[in-house]
């Protein structure tokens, strides 16, 4: 990767990832839509990241509030929530909270199905984290690159 990419990182963020790629800088910014964009494409390309307990949390207990964020996702070209868990782990009920494994399954099916955004489960923050780069990297690569005739 010959230019440096700069990932932006929201400034709400908590925990926010630790990028290693070579070539990589990150700065933290508010962003508009998501938790993660790439600098100069933020109107272009979000991820939104979730821990289990925080997606469980959004899609039952903020219902409201993370579907104004989903219909924002809805806009951006390259969008996706990536969670920091298995879909096992929604089934084997390894989040807090008593909802049921099927109100999860059917509000993330929701989301992909109603709204078009696509929910990647990752295991966990490690992976979470690559998975992240990556998909921000390629998307970067893919929106730079010069136009061939």
């Amino acid at each position: 990767m010959p230019d440096a990419v700069t990932l932006v990182i929201d400034t709400r963020e908590q925990q926010p990832f630790a990028f290693s790629a070579p070539g990589v800088r990150t700065i933290r910014r508010a962003l508009a839509t998501g938790d993660y964009s790439v600098e100069g494409l933020e109107e272009r390309v979000a991820v939104e990241r979730k821990t289990l307990d925080d997606l469980v949390g959004s899609l039952i207990r903020s219902r409201e509030r993370f579907l104004r964020e989903v219909r924002r996702l809805e806009a951006i070209e390259a969008r996706c929530i990536a969670v920091e868990a298995s879909w096992n782990d929604i089934a084997e009920r390894r989040y807090t909270g008593g909802v049921h494994p099927r109100a999860v399954f059917g509000a993330v099916l929701s989301l992909v199905v109603d709204h078009g955004v696509p929910v990647y489960f990752l295991s966990n923050r490690q992976i979470a984290c690559r998975f992240t780069e990556d998909f921000l990297l390629r998307f970067h690569r893919k929106a730079t690159k010069p136009c061939r005739r």
